[in-house]
């Protein structure tokens, strides 16, 4: 897999096999709608979105896409990710299914506007 710490998150998906690039961008496209004015980072060594703070997290296993949206994002949803392998602030969508890009969405359009509110609640 990676050796050296990707740069950027082209270099990062770039090191994957064809297959895996191919859901890594389906999910980098899914949260850069969900959310486009966030910036994408590599934090963590992983494709990382920010907006206010950071945002969301992926990154590709073996046998999986993991997606972190925090503590906050994995509780808001966790009746959804509820059919998938998961940890507090993780989840893990299986290579043999579907990525549930629709649930995604919905979880990144859930942080952006928890970002934002915390961001105004400092304003203050």
């Amino acid at each position: 897999m990676i050796m050296k710490k990707p740069t950027d998150i082209d270099e990062y998906i770039s090191g994957f096999p064809p297959e895996v690039q191919e859901r890594l961008e389906q999910m980098r496209a899914t949260i850069k709608k969900a959310a486009p004015q966030a910036e994408e980072v590599i934090s963590y060594a992983m494709p990382a979105f920010k907006l206010n703070g950071m945002l969301v997290f992926f990154a590709a296993f073996k046998n999986h896409i993991g997606f972190y949206a925090t503590p906050t994002g994995h509780e808001a949803f966790k009746e959804e990710l509820s059919a998938y392998k998961a940890g507090k602030g993780s989840v893990q969508f299986p290579f043999d299914q579907p990525l549930p890009l629709d649930l995604v969405t919905k979880i990144v359009k859930f942080r952006v506007a928890e970002n934002l509110e915390r961001a105004k609640a400092k304003k203050k």
